[in-house]
């Protein structure tokens, strides 16, 4: 039986790394020049959250309070000591933004896709002198590359597909979120590696890569015919909302979700 999506728990086993561990990563990265102290031209908040553009965004989108983001990230004490890298594991982290730092979460509300922006966190936004944890205020240079609504949150839209959604012969009906950065398209004997979530129209969400916190790579041959027909619609880079009619999807199969069912997709690459 070519099923793939399996009933899971919302377990995020890279919120529970993401910023607990401690130990400075391998690879030590230099420490900003200003890491002692905010410099003159830093925005602060209320909450006594500093921060500076490093990079401008590429787009208008900034995350909500229960988005989960994916970053590229390193921060350092203020006498300069790396704490923690993404750059040094060589892999971005996705995580749900609620279950950082109390800094993190306010720092990265501030930011557009794309961004790059250097916060400094005091200890009451940062580790609260907690036992093991650096202590005082930590410096953090955040890159913000993606972020998408939690998957437990539904679309609104999960109901059935908008007027602007485009449909094919068979039945798919699908509407591009945002745009790809590749060219080519996956044909049904490849491989791809890919984020995704599954809903049924009552809004239940069945399976989601994105709640496990690591994407999938899967063969077209292998999923329901709804999938293997709009993944070849994709470019890489592209993610896009389907919704897939029972025929194309489990065709009532015990212990299968019945009906409709509608899907985000990322094409993260084809392999």
């Amino acid at each position: 039986m070519k099923q793939i999506f399996l009933a899971t728990a919302i377990a995020v086993a890279a919120a529970a790394a993401m910023l607990s561990a401690q130990a400075p990563s391998s690879g030590a990265q230099l420490a900003p020049p200003d890491v002692a102290a905010p410099p003159a031209d830093a925005v602060k908040t209320a909450s006594g959250l500093s921060s500076r553009v490093i990079t401008p965004g590429t787009g208008s989108e900034q995350p909500a309070p229960t988005d989960v983001v994916t970053v590229h990230y390193a921060g350092w004490t203020v006498e300069g000591a790396l704490v923690d890298s993404s750059r040094s594991r060589g892999a971005p982290s996705m995580f749900p933004l609620n279950r950082s730092l109390v800094g993190w979460r306010e720092c990265v509300q501030l930011m557009k896709v794309g961004e790059t922006r250097r916060c400094w966190l005091p200890e009451n936004l940062a580790y609260q002198g907690q036992a093991g944890r650096a202590r005082g205020m930590i410096v953090f240079d955040i890159e913000l590359l993606d972020t998408r609504p939690a998957p437990a949150i539904a679309p609104p839209d999960v109901a059935g597909p908008p007027d602007d959604a485009k449909r094919t012969a068979t039945g798919l009906a699908y509407k591009v979120l945002k745009p790809g950065t590749g060219t080519r398209t996956p044909a049904q004997w490849n491989r791809v590696t890919v984020h995704y979530t599954g809903w049924t129209t009552d809004g239940k969400m069945f399976d989601s890569s994105v709640a496990r916190g690591k994407p999938a790579t899967l063969g077209l041959d292998d999923v329901i015919s709804g999938w293997r027909e709009g993944m070849q619609l994709m470019v890489e880079g592209e993610r896009t909302r389907f919704w897939i009619p029972q025929a194309l999807a489990y065709k009532g199969e015990a212990g299968s979700p019945r009906g409709m069912l509608v899907f985000d997709v990322d094409l993260i690459r084809i392999e």
